[in-house]
């Protein structure tokens, strides 16, 4: 991933990690109270665009959750091409509104996939040639109806560089994750991309198609193609669908602005600066593209005897535990769900995170620090104790996880990966955890267990794995355990 623009001066990436970072001083001097009066709208309305009825009856894969989530990738040879029911099924699988609760104040939209305060900032796009049942063009995927809208006619793969069918760009929405989580949201664009690709990876493997993530493209052709106000929305990955041999079309020499109007998310937003500096830092203007493939590492296979249910049937099931009981897993759970979520993501890029775990309650596993070796699929033992306590305050302080049986931090080396990628290297490191916890949250529900994602006191927790974790910095945190029958929600 190389590029001439700001990229390379790191001490962007670093400015705005070291900015957001949450302490026990920055929660308490700087307090945030949310605004319900104004919060955003959940998902893109556009006024004047047409919906394409998406279709809903399609059958299940049949593939069990575990196997779709722990295999590497569909084998790219000969035509897969995914047709209109495949992208349908994708789409919902991946983002789709997948049950509502009502409220004395309304309804609440809950969606596949998990979101930070469920508040769902990450838009879908799709870029395609001829499909069965879907002509060429650039389409919004709308949640809200189940629909697609057909933003340009024609064929633009060219522009994105990407010999495929179909792709599915990604875009964050600063305003609708910022209204509660402020200028941290950038972090959480990964963590809430990375599950959703989680969740679309698993449903491309029951489908037989090949996918890949990317994050090596040229962002100001991206969001010119979606048409985008980058000030408010801005591309954040892609995800190529299926494997061509036909020749793909040449780039369009001009893709004119579209300016389709769309429903405001709120009636005032506040602005983060530090948010879009930290995505110019880390934006492309040219690149040389090497087509990377995943490293060619082996893992050690996950434990399949827990649970046969279907990929769709988990994804529907699954929540974000908002309880748990202070109940034990057992050993072989856990290691399922860490060999079943730690196989080799298909992107370009490689793995970026190390997975550290407290240990609360695990049948056969002492209590305690452990660091996790995925190319071995063991656990090494850093220190042994009761750690509830510092559990509960790794998490800010929640009541998460310290009842959880088991709470996974990851971890990652940015002093590395910085200087290997420049500051994409910060967007990748951020998308990778969130599609590893999104593995786990499926891994999790799959064995009927709960999971949920939590946020932390960075720099604690690096000193309470240290020495081991030493110069790393705390990426993202899982919490799992046995949940509350009370509320998933």
């Amino acid at each position: 991933m190389e590029s001439v623009s700001a990229n390379r001066d790191i001490s962007r990436a670093w400015a705005y990690h070291n900015a957001t970072k949450h302490s026990e001083w920055s929660i308490r001097a700087v307090p945030h109270y949310l605004d319900w009066d104004n919060q955003p709208l959940a998902h893109k309305i556009y006024t004047t665009v047409e919906p394409i009825p998406l279709p809903r009856d399609a059958e299940q894969t049949g593939i069990s959750a575990l196997s779709a989530i722990s295999t590497t990738g569909v084998p790219s040879d000969g035509e897969r091409t995914p047709s209109l029911s495949d992208l349908a099924r994708i789409l919902f699988f991946s983002a789709g509104i997948t049950r509502k609760k009502t409220y004395p104040g309304g309804e609440m939209y809950f969606r596949a996939a998990s979101c930070t305060g469920a508040l769902y900032e990450i838009e879908l796009y799709v870029v395609c040639g001829e499909l069965p049942g879907l002509r060429a063009g650039v389409y919004h995927f709308s949640p809200g109806d189940f629909a697609l809208r057909l933003l340009r006619t024609g064929d633009y793969r060219g522009a994105l560089e990407l010999h495929v069918p179909a792709a599915i760009i990604c875009t964050g929405t600063y305003w609708r994750n910022a209204w509660k989580y402020r200028a941290r949201t950038y972090r959480h664009f990964g963590w809430d991309n990375g599950t959703i690709i989680a969740n679309m990876l698993a449903m491309t493997t029951a489908l037989h198609l090949p996918a890949v993530v990317h994050c090596n493209f040229i962002d100001t052709d991206v969001n010119r193609l979606l048409d985008l106000d980058s000030n408010r929305e801005v591309a954040f990955s892609l995800v190529a669908i299926g494997h061509t041999d036909k020749p793909l079309p040449a780039a369009p020499a001009e893709i004119p602005a579209l300016g389709l109007p769309t429903v405001p998310l709120s009636e005032k937003e506040v602005d983060y600066p530090e948010m879009r500096a930290m995505h110019e830092a880390s934006s492309l203007v040219d690149h040389r593209r090497t087509e990377t493939s995943p490293e060619k590492l082996v893992r050690p296979p996950y434990l399949a005897s827990q649970s046969a249910d279907t990929i769709e049937r988990v994804i529907l099931r699954r929540g974000s535990s908002r309880k748990f009981e202070r109940k034990p897993i057992t050993l072989d759970q856990l290691e399922t769900i860490l060999r079943a979520s730690t196989q080799i993501v298909p992107a370009d890029f490689p793995p970026l995170n190390d997975l550290y775990v407290i240990v609360n309650a695990v049948e056969g596993l002492d209590p305690g620090a452990y660091v996790y070796d995925a190319m071995t699929g063991t656990l090494e033992c850093l220190k042994r104790g009761d750690f509830r306590k510092e559990a509960h305050h790794l998490g800010l302080e929640q009541d998460l996880p310290g009842d959880a049986a088991a709470d996974v931090f990851f971890l990652a080396d940015l002093h590395s990966i910085l200087a290997r990628f420049g500051n994409r290297g910060y967007r990748a490191v951020q998308l990778e955890a969130g599609i590893l916890g999104g593995r786990m949250y499926l891994a999790s529900y799959a064995q009927q267990l709960g999971a949920t994602g939590l946020t932390f006191f960075d720099d604690d927790v690096t000193g309470f794995f240290s020495p081991h974790a030493h110069g790393k910095s705390a990426i993202f945190l899982l919490a799992i355990g046995v949940g509350s029958r009370l509320s998933r929600w």
